[in-house]
Parts: C-alpha cells; structure tokens; sequence
C-alpha cells in the first residue's frame, strides 16, 4: 500500500467548482486544511510529550545537551500549540466575513 494514498496526500484531480459555490468551495477546504495541521501539530506535541514522559518513567540518563535540544523543542511546540488554539478560537471575524460572502454569492 502507498503511504502517500493511505495517508491522502496523493496528489488529487482537480475539482471543477461551480462559480456560484467557489466560496463555499474554498471554505471547506479552508476547514480541511485547519483540520489537517491541528491533527500534524497535535500529533508530534503529544509524541514529544510521551517521549520525554517515557524517559522519565523508565529512568534513561539523557545528557545535559540532549536535555537541552528537548526542551527547545518542546517551547517550540508549545508556541506552535498556542498558535492553533488562536487559529481556532480568535479566527471568528475572518470566518463570518467568509460566510457572509457566501450567502451574498447565493
């Protein structure tokens, strides 16, 4: 099995959209995409979390610049979170505008 198919990111056919509906069509890719990158962002937040977790519950010795990278990385991640938690909770106005441009096209 393809990784790619098996994941969705193979390359898709064009869509061909009604121009009456190009905004609604763009809306729900829009939420598609919001979907996707919370899921990416998510995922490696938690696997980080479960990393650091798990060295801590088995008792491994990191080195001092191991420690380090780690905890950058996870600041990182913390700052990428923060972003998703904005993106979906701050984003209203640009949404309603959005949604008002479709009920007008209709």
């Amino acid at each position: 099995m393809n990784i790619k198919k098996a994941l969705g990111l193979n390359q898709a056919e064009p869509v061909v959209v009604d121009p009456k509906n190009r905004f609604y069509y763009m809306l729900q890719q829009m939420q598609a995409n919001r979907w996707k990158i919370t899921a990416i962002v998510l995922g490696l937040f938690f696997f980080i979390i479960l990393g650091i977790n798990s060295a801590v519950f088995f008792g491994v010795e990191i080195q001092e610049n191991w420690k380090e990278m780690l905890l950058i990385l996870f600041g990182a991640f913390v700052g990428n979170l923060n972003k998703v938690v904005d993106y979906w909770f701050n984003s209203e106005d640009r949404d309603k505008m959005l949604i008002q441009k479709v009920d007008e096209e209709d």
